[in-house]
């Protein structure tokens, strides 16, 4: 059986990427921008907050 976990840094890393796509989803949503950038951000920032939510950080 595989053992599903992250490391420190793919975490801190996840959670800069889920930052930094809620902050363009933000943007785009302020300036009403295409939806289609909604959708990809949005996704983008979901995934990884799920990600960081549902693996176990690893120590060390």
């Amino acid at each position: 059986m595989t053992d599903l976990s992250l490391t420190p840094a793919v975490a801190t890393v996840l959670f800069v990427i889920a930052c930094l796509a809620g902050y363009r989803y933000r943007s785009v949503w302020k300036a009403e921008g295409p939806r289609s950038q909604l959708w990809l951000f949005g996704l983008i920032a979901a995934v990884s907050l799920l990600t960081l939510g549902f693996l176990p950080v690893t120590g060390g």
